[in-house]
Formats: C-alpha cells, structure tokens, sequence
C-alpha cells in the first residue's frame, strides 16, 4: 500500500494536474471548434502544459498524409500543381476534422491521427482532381429535432460552390438539409450574361443556427457572379438573408457608384475568414476589392461596401457600421484575413473592438461597436492616376498607431545586397521602373508598387493574446510590378494591368528572393492597448544565404500565427519549411522542428481527451507562390 501511494505521489508531483485525468466531456477551451480557436478569431489558447520552458522537449506525435500529390492516390489535376493543403484543422470531443485541397472532408482521433470517416465530393475520381487552397470547416451542434440527444454538423463550401452540412458523427449527409444534405451556392448568384467562377475557400461563419458564408468570384472581369453574403439555416438549408455587398439604388452606399456601375458588379466579396460576437450577434465581414482589380475607370467613386470592414446584425443580415480602408482600389488591397475581436484597456475602461491587418501593413482598430478607429486615422493625400479615364480617390486612409509592418516606400538604399549578383540584378532592374510611395497609381511605363499584392499581411492573419493585449502577425516585405495596358477591342474594358513584367509579377531576384533588403517576413508584437511596436523579428532563414555567411533573412511567408497561455507564439509559414515557438514576450525562438514542405497554413492546439496532454498541429502542404515543394502531411507534436 505504501508502494502504491508514493508511485501515486510522484506521478501528482511530475505531471500534475492531468495525471487524474478525467476522460469525459470536455470544455471547449480545451478544443479548438473554430477556425480562429474561437467565434471572434483571436487564436489565442488558454492551455499551458507546454510552456517557454519544457517547449524544446515537443516531438511529433503522429502524421497523417493526405495522399494527394502527383504520385499519391488522390492526385490532383496538372492545373492545381500549386494549391498546397492550408487548413487549420477543428477539434470537438476527440476528433479532429480537416479538410483537404480536392474537398475531402476527414474525421481522424485528435490523439492518433487514424482516420474515422472521410467525404468525398469526388468519389470514384483518384486522378485529376480539382483542387483550391480550402482553409477548413465549421462546426455546429444544436438539440436534436427529434427529441433527445444533440445534432452536430460539419458545414463546408466547395470549389463547385456547394454549401454541405455532414453528420459529425458519421460523415454522411444531412439528408434534411437543402437538396440531400446540399445547398447550390450558385442559385440566385451568377448573371448568364456575365458567366464567372464561384467557388468557396474559407469556411462559413456559425451563428446560432446560422451558416454565414461568402465566396471567390472573378477578380479579371468587371461584371460577373454576385459577392453577396448570405446566411442560411443549418437545419434546413433554407436561405435566411442576403448582404448585397454592392448596394443596389435606395440602400446606403449605393451614391459611392457612379452611374449604374454598381450594376452586375462582381467583386466586393468576402473569400477570407469571418468572425462572429456571438454575446451582441454581431458578423464582421472583410470585403474584397471591386473586380476589375487594377482599374477603376468604369465604375468612379469610393466604391462601397469594397476593401471594408463591414458589420452586420448577424440574425438578419443589417449594416450597422462599416469602415472602408482602400477608396476606389485599383491596387489588389483586398481585405484577406479574418477580423480579430479584441478587448482594449482606454482610459481606465474596457473597450471592446476589432483589429484588421491589411495588405499595406496596415493595422486598423475599431470600436466594435460604432467603427469609430480607437487610434487617429488620417485622410492623406495621394497621387493622381494618369490613365485615361481614371478618377482615383484623392485621399486614403493612414492609421497613426498602430505601426505599420512593412516599408511603404522604396529607395535604393531599400534594395537587396545579399549576394554580389543579387545587387546588381535588382539595382540594374530598378533603374528600369518608376517608384512612388503606397498608394501611387499605376501608368503606362513599369513601376513598383509597395506593398505589392502579396507584401504586408496576407489572408494569414493574426493572433491576439487577451491577458497582455499583445496582437502577433506576420508580414512581408514584397513589392510588386505595375504597369498599364491597352487592352484589345473586345475587352469590356479600355485597359488593364499587364505590361513586360505580367500583372502579378513580384519584384524579386534570379533565384526568387525579395529585391528589398531583408528581413523579407517578420515575426511581430504590436501592443494593442498602446498601440505600439513590441518586438519584430525575422521570421525564417535562406539555408543557401546563412551558408554564405548571410545573416538571418527572414523569408517570403504564407500562414499565420497562434498564442497560448504558455507564453508561445507557434507559426510555420516559412519556405524554410520549419515550424517554430517563440518567446510571446521577447519575440525568441525556443524552438523548431523541421517539416515535409512548408507549414502554409495557420496552426492549432488542443488537449486530448484520453491522454491529457497539450497537441499542436499543423498542416506541411507548401505549393505557394514563394515555393514549389508539396506536402501532404498533417503533423501533430506534444511532449514525451
């Protein structure tokens, strides 16, 4: 009996307080039942069992492989060779759901990674799969409607737009749920006159019994499929309301079109992650830019409800505020990541509010309630666009605090001199272009835009750490190049974006590093009660670079961040393919762990119901724009 009580006594003292672990239900703040950790997307855990001091001791518990690439079972077609496996998995009483590029839906133990069901929109297809960059699914429970019991259900749009609700338990359909578990996204959303695609890669937002959803429509075509928001009934499928995102004559905002451009407008879509208060039945939208992207000739004005935070009644789908960051854009500077709900401390009171990164850097903090910026914003004159027919909007908004994350100007003190060779091509190439501070519309000779479409923040997002106040984001330090164009007689508009160097093209090197000096991706601390810079360090290293004695670049990054209650930031994203933790005080990096591809997706923790102990996962599927390489792994790490 001594024996026994002092083995009892020593397992208490070493892994206490999940040594009696209770095996049964468990509290949601142990799980991780929404893309953002929670409705208001903060990422944030309260769990600690890892901590800044045993961190260096995780390893991988288990991989799960997706099978799709080239050689896999479920390979994609040649066309999505680069839409790499980017969601952030949920997990809900000891299962973990994913869902992959091709729109596999996957039920696996959290603890182990077997897989217990999977759905696939593509049965009976194993070569030549379509594929997108989907970043997850929703979860929803509610009580039977049978009486007794709950029903719970997996939501999730596809690349074919459907909108599907499964049976978490089962993976099968719910058969109650629009036509046989299926609601047709497109209906009532794409005009015949103006064909375009429509196809879904975030997941929808919950509220109560709601399933709030937007879409990816064109970004090349002025006139197409609506980028509405809607909400429909979980139960039924049934459509309960309707944002037009473009308002129609007799709404609020529809002034800021021009004429009747606001007509069959397509654009000003939210294909990026929404967040939900669900104690105010507030949605917080982040609009996408008008289509086309990169003119704005035929359709003058600010453009509303584009390049917006937006808040809805999320019941019934009314505006209460919105807050435009980009007038009238003609630069890509949609809105790509997930509003974060915050609680800021302001003059001895609790404020609560929404922090949106941007494209340019940018970090907007809003009054949750009315809109109104907490820090000062000013309405800064910009340069005028050249282009015919162009009307660019003569002021955009700067918020004073917080700082922003990347450079907004270039100089050629700014360019690259990592290598001998890296010098001259850059500085060789811009003395080619034309220069201008953010916000410089394009003309017709070559010219870089900072931040480009892909510098600054990108759908990756942030993490906000309610007990410091502290919101951690990555950012990119990336220009891109701009030019002008006629375009030919049956194009439905006079110009667009192209030129020598293409509409996308990057500023970068002959080895495809940034042509700005590095760091070239940052790790960043921003203090949201002051508003000020905490820390900022390189995120990521160039193995080719550090062995030629470069210091630390940083790279080019894709994926988000995530805090806990250990003090750890946890982030992959890098073309290092690593994932690392780092010190949320100091910004240092306490520990990393090599990955099968690049870790390009946003990362999430739990504790497991059987074991007790702390996981964190993370999805390796690289094929990004920065990196070739593929993966189709699921890895999950805890200590011994």
């Amino acid at each position: 009996m001594r024996r026994w009580f002092t083995r009892v006594l020593i397992g208490l003292v070493i892994f206490g307080p999940f040594a009696l672990w209770d095996s049964g239900a468990q509290s949601p703040e142990s799980e991780w039942r929404f893309y953002g950790g929670d409705a208001g997307g903060t990422r944030f855990s309260s769990l600690k069992q890892i901590t800044q001091k045993n961190v260096h001791l995780l390893k991988r518990a288990w991989t799960y492989h997706t099978e799709e690439l080239p050689e896999g079972k479920f390979a994609p077609a040649p066309s999505s060779h680069i839409m790499g496996f980017a969601c952030t998995p949920l997990v809900v009483d000891g299962v973990m759901y994913i869902v992959t590029p091709s729109n596999r839906v996957i039920a696996l133990e959290a603890e182990t990674g077997r897989e217990i069901w999977q759905y696939d929109p593509q049965a009976g297809k194993t070569r030549d799969r379509a594929t997108l960059r989907h970043r997850g699914v929703a979860y929803w429970e509610g009580p039977s409607a049978t009486g007794g019991g709950k029903d719970r259900r997996i939501l999730y749009g596809t690349k074919d737009a459907q909108l599907v609700a499964l049976d978490a338990a089962t993976g099968e359909l719910c058969r109650d749920f629009g036509r046989n578990g299926i609601v047709d996204l497109k209906e009532g959303m794409i005009n015949p006159e103006y064909p375009g695609s429509y196809q879904v890669t975030s997941p929808p937002a919950i509220y109560k019994d709601l399933a709030i959803i937007g879409a990816a429509v064109p970004e090349g075509q002025p006139k197409g499929p609506s980028g509405d928001v809607r909400a429909f009934n979980v139960r039924t499928g049934k459509l309960v309301w309707r944002f037009h995102t473009v308002p129609r004559p007799g709404e609020f905002g529809n002034d800021s079109w021009g004429g009747d451009s606001w007509k069959d407008r397509t654009g000003v879509n939210v294909w990026s992650m929404m967040s939900v208060d669900t104690e105010r039945g507030i949605v917080f939208l982040p609009t996408g830019s008008p289509s086309y992207d990169f003119y704005g000739g035929d359709r003058p004005g600010q453009n509303l409800f584009g390049n917006s935070v937006v808040a809805l009644d999320a019941a019934t789908g009314r505006r209460i505020w919105h807050y435009q960051v980009v007038h009238h854009d003609i630069w890509d500077y949609d809105l790509p990541a997930q509003p974060v709900l915050v609680t800021v401390n302001r003059n001895g009171g609790r404020i609560p509010a929404v922090a949106q990164v941007t494209k340019q850097s940018f970090i907007f903090v809003l009054n949750r309630l009315t809109g109104e910026p907490l820090f000062p914003v000013e309405e800064r004159p910009v340069p005028k666009s050249t282009v015919p027919g162009e009307a660019t909007w003569p002021t955009q908004p700067f918020p004073l605090k917080p700082p922003p994350l990347s450079r907004l100007n270039i100089t050629r003190d700014d360019l690259s001199a990592v290598t001998p060779e890296s010098k001259k091509y850059c500085q060789e190439l811009f003395e080619k272009l034309a220069t201008g501070p953010i916000y410089t519309p394009p003309g017709f000779k070559p010219m870089l835009q900072i931040t480009g479409t892909l510098g600054g923040n990108t759908w990756a997002g942030a993490a906000f750490d309610p007990t410091t106040g502290y919101l951690y984001a990555n950012a990119n330090e990336l220009a891109s190049f701009a030019e002008v164009v006629p375009t030919d007689k049956d194009h439905p508009l006079p110009f667009r974006r192209g030129g020598r160097y293409g509409e996308y093209g990057k500023f970068t090197d002959e080895d495809g590093y940034s042509c700005l000096s590095p760091p070239w991706g940052t790790l960043n601390a921003v203090d949201l009660n002051s508003g000020e810079m905490v820390w900022r360090v390189p995120l990521g290293e160039v193995e080719e670079l550090k062995a030629r004695g470069v210091p630390r670049t940083g790279t080019l990054t894709v994926g988000g961040p995530i805090v806990t209650a250990g003090g750890l930031v946890f982030i992959g994203a890098t073309t290092d393919n690593k994932f690392r933790a780092f010190d949320s005080r100091t910004g240092k990096v306490l520990w990393e762990a090599k990955l099968e591809a690049g870790g390009f997706a946003t990362p999430m923790t739990f504790l497991g119901k059987k074991t007790g102990k702390q996981y964190v996962v993370i999805a390796a599927g690289g094929g990004s724009w920065f990196s070739k390489t593929r993966g189709d792994a699921l890895i999950a790490f805890a200590l011994p």
